[in-house]
């Protein structure tokens, strides 16, 4: 269990030079494990997470890999209006294990047949977390991804999350400190 998944080493990065958002910032997540990134509005979570997707460079350092999928905050900009889930999801994963994992996050299997705007947030997001699920990462990013689900919920997909954690690490980025204080090997807090 100690494949390393996510080495950031040296980063810096910023938008304005007078203002780093990232100097000499060093991170190691290896599989089975979970790093939380706390931090206010502003503080760098989510440029974090576009600098490992490879949405952003850095200027400085270096951000090796796995092969990673994603759980973004908002869940109806993580799927083409258009289509249906199920079809977005065929394009990216094998459908081999969707309907013990759909069972496993209480998610109604043909909620996939429909279009992401006939499902509820909290609905949309576990199907995005699914989706992530089934691409198979040795990497799963994570922003917010309970945000949009009642304590119930939240909490049965975390346990899931637990529960596959042994194929893939977890870099979750969040602002509810009793949450990643719950389910975290390590957290970094950013100011």
């Amino acid at each position: 269990m100690n494949e390393v998944v996510l080495k950031i080493s040296d980063l810096e990065f910023y938008y304005n030079k007078n203002h780093k958002l990232f100097t000499n910032f060093n991170l190691s997540l290896k599989k089975g494990e979970i790093v939380s990134i706390l931090g206010s509005s502003g503080s760098g979570k989510s440029t974090l997470f576009e600098l490992i997707s490879g949405f952003l460079k850095p200027k400085k350092g270096l951000i090796e890999k796995e092969s990673f999928s994603q759980v973004f905050q908002d869940p109806y900009s993580s799927f083409h209006p258009s289509y249906s889930i199920i079809s977005q999801i065929k394009e990216v994963a094998d459908l081999a294990d969707y309907l013990k994992l759909c069972q496993k996050m209480h998610f109604d299997p043909n909620l996939l047949e429909k279009k992401p705007r006939e499902l509820s947030g909290g609905e949309l997001q576990r199907a995005s977390i699914i989706r992530a699920l089934l691409m198979k990462p040795k990497l799963l990013l994570a922003d917010e991804p309970t945000s949009a689900l009642d304590n119930i919920v939240q909490l049965q997909v975390m346990k899931e999350l637990l529960l596959n954690l042994s194929s893939f690490g977890l870099l979750l980025i969040t602002h509810d400190e009793a949450l990643a204080s719950w389910c975290s090997d390590k957290i970094i807090r950013l100011s």
